[in-house]
């Protein structure tokens, strides 16, 4: 089994419906993607997957749809204030906590052809979600 992992910084904010914790309020972090892409056999140039399509698959999705971003749930009663305001938003049908990013990640990555099996999401430097095939 070959396994090759590519780390994506961004930024990104959020806050928690239904919570009674800080992360109840709108708040950001520098969070870190990482993927793990695992598969049997070598291309002919001798890869699992080049490091470039990667890039061009899941890390321009990043950039493009969740860097510098709201995340937030579509229920969420701040929505329609911040849409007027012209906020730059990414919008999910679940509470946007880590396990649910790392989740929308990997299932991005699966869309792009990607032979993804792990997605972790680090939202601190100390604290991370996993999502898994």
């Amino acid at each position: 089994m070959y396994r090759v992992t590519q780390e994506i910084e961004f930024c990104y904010g959020h806050r928690l419906l239904n919570y009674d914790g800080k992360c109840r309020h709108l708040h950001g972090h520098n969070g870190k993607a990482v993927l793990v892409l695992e598969g049997m056999e070598l291309d002919d140039r001798g890869m699992l997957i080049d490091f470039t399509d990667v890039k061009k698959k899941i890390r321009c999705w990043i950039e493009d749809n969740l860097d510098h971003r709201m995340i937030l749930c579509e229920h969420d009663p701040v929505l329609p204030t911040l849409q007027e305001m012209g906020e730059a938003l990414y919008i999910i049908d679940t509470n946007p906590t880590a396990e649910n990013i790392a989740r929308l990640i990997f299932e991005q990555a699966q869309r792009k052809g990607l032979p993804v099996v792990e997605v972790k999401l680090w939202e601190t430097s100390h604290s991370c979600a996993t999502y898994s095939a």
